[in-house]
């Protein structure tokens, strides 16, 4: 697969706006699938569908602390586009 096809693939995930609450409540700190359940409104059982594929496309890390999973953004890669993305989001105006 090459690299274009890989990036598609990304924005496929983030395009859908589940996963992408999930993302951003996992933007700066570690959070439970209960914690991310609850930012997001969505069941937990969904957001751990979620949380499964955006794990395989290395979009989110997580760690396991006894009984418990904490997901964050896998890297600053990932941070950074968001971050760049809500920017040009909230941004106003501007060429169209």
């Amino acid at each position: 697969m090459d690299d274009v096809e890989v990036m598609a693939g990304i924005f496929r995930l983030m395009g859908d706006p589940t996963r992408l609450r999930i993302l951003l409540a996992c933007l700066d700190a570690p959070q439970s699938v209960g914690a991310i359940a609850a930012a997001t409104g969505a069941s937990q059982s969904l957001v751990s569908h979620h949380l499964r594929l955006l794990r395989a496309a290395r979009l989110v890390a997580g760690r396991r602390e006894a009984r418990q999973v904490f997901y964050v953004a896998a890297d600053d890669h990932v941070r950074d586009v968001l971050r760049n993305l809500m920017h040009h989001a909230a941004e106003q105006g501007g060429p169209t």
